[in-house]
């Protein structure tokens, strides 16, 4: 019985076919390089104090500055790069976790099935920010002391970062755990399966070289669906200021110190709305391409 693995041919031009796909995509490309390279043509440094305190937008400070006098756009794009590398990285953690529980659990069934579905609802029932705090509370001196020991003054402040990215993906696999279970379920019982299972192949040929290739459409449709999620959860996490700490800046942090700026007297708007319009711009552009690759592997 031949393996009903989908025809990935056509799958890039069904989902730039949208022109709002394609200026999601580029929108989304933008971003990147500008988080990437355009610090290195900025002479502003994003941890430099000055004078120059809530400078509006001009041409020396095109997002203006903050209440330290710090540029707001060279903050916007160090928040940028946090936020992006929180998001794809705890989304990765959290695929790893998600695709690997459900192949297991759908596979296996039985007994090994329904212990690994309660651990699931276990955690479904735990709000994640009390998981969150004690993964902080927990991880964050040991993590924070072995990163001094290992490049003295280098890592301040990145130790909350890692346990982030962990944490959130810990967090966020559990809905990809019951997706590619429910799969697995409906596959294995196919024809194909069956037949390789007859002919002597291992169980982790069969997940690997059968199994797991018949799920990659759906895994990169929620894939692209989770990084937003984890993005959400660190920005508004560091707005409550239990994710990433001064000296570092993500879209969250600078979120809290522009509504901190806010007042019924002067209003700094542009720390608010800057950094507000980049994580909007960036969210909306990640669910436009996960829509639109749900519907070009629908077909």
């Amino acid at each position: 019985m031949q393996n009903p693995l989908p025809q990935r041919k056509g799958i890039l031009e069904r989902t730039l076919a949208r022109p709002s796909t394609r200026l999601a995509l580029g929108l989304l490309l933008v971003i990147c390089a500008a988080a990437v390279f355009l610090p290195l043509f900025l002479k502003a440094d994003p941890h430099a104090t000055s004078l120059d305190t809530f400078i509006s937008p001009n041409t020396a400070h095109p997002f203006g500055t903050d209440l330290n006098g710090r540029d707001v756009l060279s903050r916007t794009l160090q928040g940028a790069r946090i936020s992006l590398v929180v998001g794809f990285s705890g989304a990765m953690v959290s695929l790893v976790i998600g695709t690997s529980v459900g192949l297991i659990a759908g596979y296996c069934g039985g007994t090994l099935d329904a212990l690994l579905m309660r651990v699931v609802d276990v955690l479904y029932s735990v709000p994640r920010l009390i998981l969150i705090i004690l993964a902080n509370f927990v991880f964050d001196p040991v993590l924070q002391g072995w990163l001094n020991n290992f490049q003295k003054g280098i890592w301040i402040g990145y130790s909350k970062i890692f346990i982030l990215i962990l944490s959130l993906g810990c967090i966020e696999w559990l809905t990809m755990a019951r997706i590619v279970r429910g799969q697995v379920l409906s596959i294995k019982t196919l024809p194909f399966v069956q037949a390789a299972l007859a002919l002597g192949q291992s169980h982790a040929k069969i997940l690997t070289r059968h199994l797991l290739p018949n799920l990659s459409g759906i895994i990169i449709v929620y894939l692209t669906l989770t990084i937003p999620a984890v993005m959400l959860d660190e920005s508004f996490l560091s707005f409550l200021g239990l994710g990433v700490q001064p000296p570092q800046a993500s879209w969250g942090s600078l979120l809290s110190d522009g509504a901190q700026a806010l007042n019924p007297i002067e209003s700094h708007w542009w720390l608010l709305a800057f950094p507000a319009a980049c994580m909007s711009l960036t969210l909306l552009a990640l669910n436009f391409i996960g829509d639109a690759l749900r519907d070009a592997l629908a077909k």
